[in-house]
Formats: C-alpha cells, sequence, structure tokens
C-alpha cells in the first residue's frame, strides 16, 4: 500500500461512516462482506482535509483504470450510491468493487472477496475530473 493505510478526506469518511451504518441490510452476503471490510479498513485510515488529500487516492467521483490477475482491465468511476449508473461505468460505494477500491491509490493491489470469489486486482491509474463539481455528500 503506497501511503500505508488508506487515505479518506473528512466530508467522505463522515458520509461512508453514516451509509454503512444503514448498509447492513443489504441482501447479498458478498456486498455484506465486502461492506463489512471497508468498515473495518476505515478504521485504520488517515482522515486527511480535501487540501492534503494525494491526487492518485480514490474517493467519490475520482475515474479509476483496475487491472486483474484473470486478465480483465476496466475503467470505473466511483460515486454515491444515488449516482450510480452501470451504462456509464459509475459504480456505488455500496457494490463490492466500489468499497474494494475507496482509499487505495494509483500502484496499489488488493486481494477482496467478490461474487466471483477472490481476486487480485492492481490499481494502474486514478484521476480526478478537475472540471466536474465534486459530489455534494447529502448529510
Amino acid at each position: 500500500m503506497k501511503y500505508g493505510s488508506l487515505i479518506i478526506e473528512k466530508k467522505e469518511y463522515v458520509y461512508i461512516k453514516r451509509i454503512l451504518n444503514i448498509s447492513g441490510y443489504a441482501e447479498d452476503f458478498e456486498t455484506q462482506k465486502s461492506l463489512q471490510r471497508l468498515s473495518e479498513e476505515i478504521k485504520n485510515a488517515q482522515i486527511v482535509d480535501e487540501a492534503d488529500i494525494p491526487d492518485d487516492v480514490i474517493r467519490f467521483d475520482s475515474k479509476v483504470m483496475v487491472y486483474s490477475e484473470n486478465g480483465w482491465e476496466k475503467t470505473i468511476q466511483l460515486v454515491i450510491p444515488s449516482e450510480k449508473n452501470t451504462k456509464q461505468d459509475k459504480i456505488s460505494i455500496l457494490t463490492p468493487m466500489g468499497a474494494a477500491l475507496f482509499g487505495y491509490s494509483e500502484g496499489d493491489s488488493i486481494e477482496w472477496d467478490f461474487p466471483s470469489g477472490k481476486q487480485l486486482i492492481k490499481i494502474v491509474a486514478v484521476s480526478q475530473d478537475v472540471n466536474q463539481k465534486k459530489t455534494e455528500l447529502p448529510i
């Protein structure tokens, strides 16, 4: 892990804690497991101000290129649940892939339990869309 632990911006951390508290009712077991692991991982995260978060850390609205040891490569955008749109490759933090990626950075590799089984994925590239207004988190 490039920075030693997950890095999360303060407002995003508060929002994630809130949605994890109410998402304990996810229907599918794999999603529930992913959210539980995210909940455990953020206990040791570095919580930082907006100005101090590195550009290559995955957060809300980040575009991320991931590569799997199974040979697939995909570029996705991580979003809050209400903005998910699979046709536009916008995935929610409440999906196994979204939970796996949040707070990691470019160059990190993560072994995660996905619905299709345990996979090692590598974060190839992370970009922040500077032209796009950051999502206003519902508080």
